[in-house]
Parts: structure tokens; C-alpha cells; sequence
């Protein structure tokens, strides 16, 4: 029988419910348990697909197309289960699968209501989506209930599963509570009266929290983890402190040396082995221990809210341990490079530019890879990356004048990236265009393998097949291939069935790469990924030979003088 940990937030949001959720199974994980994560958001969207960054952060793709909450990243880059679109739903979801019931005739003529049709179908969802991992055989699914207790939008979930712990029977579900312990400056001291009603809030809906997480800016003393244990009847030795680490991958460990794991297993009734957190402190002794410091510039124009790249800061991170580099990642706002001058980029090791959508911000970036390609400055592409990389390219190199997508200009002469859908004949025109309707169904979403050409740098990364995530509409157009590759710009990898380019790059540069597919999306901290760890080499090797280059003029100024 599937044992089912429900994690809660309360006081605010923004705690890192998914960073607790993620750790907590990584300690599980370690003593042998066979684990799942689940993320409950609370709004009516169907999915975060069509929501802008700035409001929900990353959308996390799954392998099998679903765009997800972005703490299904972190559910990935802590466990060895890999997320599903089960894994991830929305209210908007629940009340899209009662209303087409009720318009079935499925409720009999009932009155369909919040309790019980709307918690029954929550509970359905979870039981679904804790089914689907590991054949059936999960021990423990953990279940992440997103914004805050108290709130109106997420008391379905909260109630669905007071009722599936009351369901299910004594031992079968363990509540975890994240909550706010705010130091107060002018007081001097920290204060654990938002946590006690944050507590009450809980109980007052009728679930009293087994275990309780404390996030303060330091490590809170024995003192006010006694006051929270008395006013909030939670055990002190369940009242656990979480204060503000350096790095994510230390809160396993944190949580670990407080005893997380056992209280969990006791509650749940759990028989497992000791937690062995080998590899995870091999993995921060590497993170605590680099070589050699790259910089790294990323050119985006979501730079403001670091959360819209989180997969990929990670990413980075995660090749940083593998090569024993401290990846130093500055945000340049696309649109500063428009009005400025791309010189400002002078100083870094190599530039990045991740995917988005629309217009803003891009000739900012086509200047930041212009100067990439020309300054022989190691250079990432990623989805829109390529795009624009293959765009620079074609104004460029090939000569084609206003070359552009026709996300960007319709009425372009050079369609060089273009909706599959618009390509007519080999010469690039468009004859007609399809109105979209449904934004969140017109996309190239999910996992998807590509065999890689010999001879190329994408096959010394990633050897003869590529098998990366997508979330994109536009593609590199095939009619405009012949003159990019005549020019320099080759095609390094193709999609099996329409033949559409996967990645290019240009040979006669040091390091130079552009993939329509988010690779960011497969990297963790234990594994890394070979494409993040084959740039951040040779940032690596640029910024040695940029050293190697100031010694040799200092030397020589030195004999001159």
C-alpha cells in the first residue's frame, strides 16, 4: 500500500515547499524507498503554458509533453523518478474533468459540489498520479499543496486530504508543515507567532501537521522550537529548523542530521534501511570546492526574475560540480544590448541565450550572438537561441537583408524560422498563414530522439542520438538550409520524421551551438548533462587563453620598459 506524505505551507508563499518536498524523497530515496512527488497547484489555469514567466516562474516539460510547475524540476534533479504529466495538476484541471462528468450524466442528476465531487476528484488525481511511477509499486507518494493555508483557493486540496488520510486509516499519511519563522530586527529576536497560527490555521480545517519545518535566515535555537512544540502540539523533536543555505543541494543533509527521515518512517510506519547520503556530499564538497571561476552570460529579457531560468541556472550549476568550476552567471537584459552596445559583453567567458516567446528584446540578442560568433566567444543557443543564432547567421553571413521569423515579422522576405505549417515550396515563400487559437496546443512539446552527424561536435557531446524535451512552435526553415550550410552553418542533427534541423553549429569556431530541444530540462547535480558541461569547458578554455593573452602582454610590456 502506497504510504502518502502531504506537504503544506503556511504565513507565506515562496517558503520552498518543493525544495522540502524534493529533499525529503531524496532522503527516502536513500534508505531504499521506492518515491513519487505530485505538485497540487490551486489555480483555474489548465496548466502554467500561457502564463508569463514573471507571474509562475519556469514551465517545467516533462518527457511526455506536459507543461508543468517548475518544482517538477526540482522533484527531477533530487530523485531518480522521472515526472509525468499525472504528476502535476492544476484546480483548473479538476473542474474541467467534473463539468464534462456532470454533462456525461455520470453524477446521476446529483447536485455537483465542492465536497463531495470536487475533493473526490482530487483524491482520484492523486491516487492516479501516485499509481503511475514505478509500475504501481511506489512506497511513498509525496504530495506538494501549493499557495498557503488559509487560502480560499487551496482549502479543496487541504480538505481532499483530511479526507483521504481519515480514508485511508491511521499511519497511512503524515503531514508536513513548512512555515515562516521571521527574525525581526528592531526586536532582536526571532518570532513564532505567524508559525502558531499558521499551525491553528491547519487545525482548524482539521489536520494536525506531524512535522514541522521552520525557515528563518539562521538556525533557530532550542528555545523557540520548544515554544512552537508547546503552542502548536507537534513534538519538539518534529519541530525542525531550516534556515537559509548556500545551496539546495545542502538541505537534505540539514534535514537529514535533524532526524527528517526516521520521524517520516516512524509516522508512516516504514521499515527502511539507514539514509546514505554518499553521493550527495561528494556532490557539495565539489560545489564548496572549485578550481577555477567562469562567467557566463545569460542574455534574456526574464532576467529580473531569476525563477524563469531555473532549470537552466541549475544546469550550469550542475556542470560547474562536474568540472570543478565556479559558474558565474551574470543576466544581461536584451533590451540594454538594443540600446546600448554589445561590447558591454567584453569580459565574459561565454554567452548563453535561452528560449521565450515574442518579439522584445531579440535584436538585443542577435547583437549579443553576433558578437559571440565574431569575437570567437564560446556561444549556447536554446530553442529561440538557434533560432536567432540562425537568423544573425543569414543577415550576416549569407547576406539576406530583414532575414527574421515570422513570429517576429510576417511579412519578412527571408522566412529563415517559420511555423512549419507556413512553408509552401523550397524558396521559403508563405502563401498562407493558420490562425491559432489555442495557444496551449500548438506547440512541439516532450521528449523526442534524433540521430546526430558523424564528424561533429554534437556527436563527440552526445555520441550518434540525441533524445531531449521541447517546447516550441517555430522551426529553422529547410528551404534556407542549403545557403546557411554553404556558408558555414551546419546541420548537426535532424528529427527522424520531418527531417527539421535539432541542432546546428558552426565548425570553424572554438565552440559554437545552437538545439531547438531544452536540455536543460534533463540535467542533475549527480549526472550533470554533456552539453552544459562541454560548454562550460570551453568557457573554461577561453578564459585560459584570455589570461594566457594579458600574461603575454604584461610580460612583453615588462621587457619594454
Amino acid at each position: 500500500m502506497i504510504k502518502y506524505i502531504f506537504v503544506t505551507g503556511g504565513v507565506v508563499s515562496s517558503l520552498g515547499k518543493g525544495i522540502a518536498a524534493a529533499s525529503l524523497g531524496t532522503l527516502l530515496e536513500s534508505r531504499g524507498l521506492k518515491v513519487t512527488l505530485l505538485k497540487l497547484d490551486p489555480y483555474i489555469n489548465v496548466d502554467p503554458g500561457t502564463m508569463s514567466p514573471f507571474q509562475h516562474g519556469e514551465v517545467f516539460v516533462t518527457e511526455d509533453g506536459a507543461e508543468t510547475d517548475l518544482d517538477l524540476g526540482h522533484y527531477e534533479r533530487f530523485v531518480s523518478t522521472r515526472m509525468r504529466r499525472v504528476n502535476n495538476f492544476t484546480t483548473g484541471q479538476i473542474y474541467e474533468s467534473v463539468i464534462k462528468k456532470e454533462r456525461r450524466g455520470e453524477y446521476l442528476g446529483k447536485t455537483v459540489q465542492v465536497i463531495p465531487h470536487i475533493t473526490n476528484e482530487i483524491q482520484d488525481f492523486i491516487d492516479r498520479g501516485a499509481r503511475a511511477a514505478w509500475g504501481g509499486e511506489a512506497d511513498v507518494a509525496i504530495i506538494e499543496i501549493g499557495g498557503t493555508v488559509g487560502d480560499i483557493e487551496s482549502l479543496p486540496f487541504v480538505e481532499a486530504a483530511r479526507q483521504m488520510s481519515l480514508r485511508l486509516g491511521r499511519g497511512s499519511c503524515c503531514f508536513v508543515h513548512l512555515t515562516l519563522v521571521p527574525f525581526i530586527p528592531s526586536a532582536g529576536e526571532l518570532k513564532t507567532k505567524p508559525t502558531q497560527h499558521s499551525v491553528q490555521k491547519l487545525r482548524e480545517i482539521g489536520i494536525s501537521p506531524d512535522v514541522l519545518l521552520c525557515r528563518a535566515d539562521r538556525p533557530i535555537p532550542e528555545d523557540e522550537r520548544a515554544k512552537i512544540s508547546l503552542f502548536s502540539n507537534v513534538q519538539l523533536d518534529s519541530v525542525i529548523s531550516v534556515w537559509d543555505a548556500d545551496s539546495i543541494y545542502k538541505i537534505p543533509s540539514m534535514l537529514h542530521k535533524q532526524g527528517l527521515d526516521q520521524i517520516v518512517c516512524d509516522v508512516l510506519g516504514l521499515k527502511a534501511r539507514p539514509a546514505d547520503l554518499t553521493d550527495w556530499d561528494a556532490l557539495v564538497h565539489g560545489l564548496e570546492h572549485p578550481e577555477r571561476t567562469v562567467r557566463i552570460g545569460m542574455v534574456g529579457k526574464y532576467v529580473d526574475l531569476s525563477d524563469s531560468y531555473k532549470s537552466l541556472n541549475e544546469a550550469l550549476n550542475h556542470a560547474g560540480i562536474k568540472t570543478r568550476t565556479r559558474v558565474v552567471i551574470e543576466y544581461v537584459d536584451s533590451e540594454q544590448i538594443e540600446s546600448g552596445s554589445a561590447s558591454t559583453l567584453d569580459h565574459l567567458d561565454a554567452i548563453l541565450v535561452p528560449g521565450g516567446f515574442g518579439k522584445r528584446g531579440t535584436e538585443g540578442k542577435i547583437e549579443a550572438i553576433r558578437f559571440a560568433r565574431e569575437h570567437g566567444v564560446p556561444y549556447l543557443g536554446i530553442c529561440l537561441g538557434m533560432q536567432l543564432a540562425t537568423i544573425e547567421f543569414a543577415r550576416n553571413v549569407c547576406g539576406l537583408a530583414g532575414a527574421n521569423s515570422t513570429e517576429f515579422d510576417p511579412e519578412t522576405a527571408h522566412p529563415v524560422v517559420a511555423l512549419i505549417t507556413e512553408w509552401t515550396d523550397r524558396t521559403g515563400r508563405i502563401e498562407t498563414r493558420t490562425e491559432k487559437s489555442d495557444l496551449g496546443g500548438t506547440m512541439r512539446l516532450g521528449a523526442q530522439r534524433c540521430p546526430v552527424l558523424d564528424g561533429t561536435l554534437a556527436a563527440r557531446i552526445y555520441g550518434p542520438e540525441v533524445n531531449e524535451r521541447h517546447r516550441h512552435r517555430y522551426e529553422v526553415n529547410n528551404a534556407y538550409v542549403p545557403q546557411l550550410e554553404a556558408s558555414g552553418y551546419k546541420v548537426s542533427a535532424r528529427t527522424p520524421s520531418e527531417s527539421l534541423p535539432e541542432m546546428m553549429e558552426l565548425p570553424a569556431h572554438p565552440f559554437f551551438v545552437g538545439v531547438q530541444f531544452h536540455p536543460e530540462f534533463n540535467s542533475t547535480p549527480r549526472a550533470g548533462h554533456p552539453l552544459f558541461t562541454a560548454f562550460v569547458r570551453a568557457a573554461i578554455a577561453r578564459a585560459e587563453q584570455v589570461q594566457a593573452a594579458a600574461r603575454g602582454a604584461s610580460a612583453t610590456a615588462a621587457v619594454a620598459s
